[in-house]
């Protein structure tokens, strides 16, 4: 855990009980967090994805932060992407395809998306396993 939070991160230690929660996420329990803005809630889940084999699935309503938080990932060599209404439907469609095939880690979605019709279906489609997680934040 400590090698990869320094080889993606950047970090040498965890802040207050990110590595309580992270252990907690890796041993399959449900978790509710709640932590200050800039508290280190994104590393909670972004760590345990490159633990873990399969996806992350992150809701977010906040588009600027998907958009920030993709963007940094990305630039880490973690594969993401958003989805959400700033994009044309072919645009989704790629990222959809590309999350479908496993080219994509952690896949922001807009909580809209899940009333989208065909939507819910292409993540019941993701056959997610039990070791696979889906995250809110706000």
């Amino acid at each position: 855990m400590q090698d990869i939070l320094k080889k993606y991160f950047g970090y040498d230690e965890f802040r207050p009980l990110q590595k309580e929660i992270i252990e907690r996420v890796l041993s399959g329990k449900d978790s509710v967090v709640l932590m200050p803005t800039g508290g280190g809630k994104s590393l909670c889940f972004q760590l345990p994805a490159m633990m873990m084999d399969g996806i992350v699935v992150v809701i977010s309503p906040l588009i600027s932060l998907m958009k920030d938080q993709v963007d940094a990932l990305n630039k880490k060599g973690i594969n993401a992407e958003l989805i959400n209404s700033t994009l044309s439907q072919n645009e989704i469609i790629f990222i959809m395809n590309k999350v479908k095939t496993g080219k994509i880690k952690i896949p922001y979605i807009a909580p809209e998306r899940l009333s989208v019709p065909g939507f819910e279906e292409f993540l019941h489609n993701l056959k997610l396993k039990v070791n696979e997680l889906l995250f809110f934040t706000a």
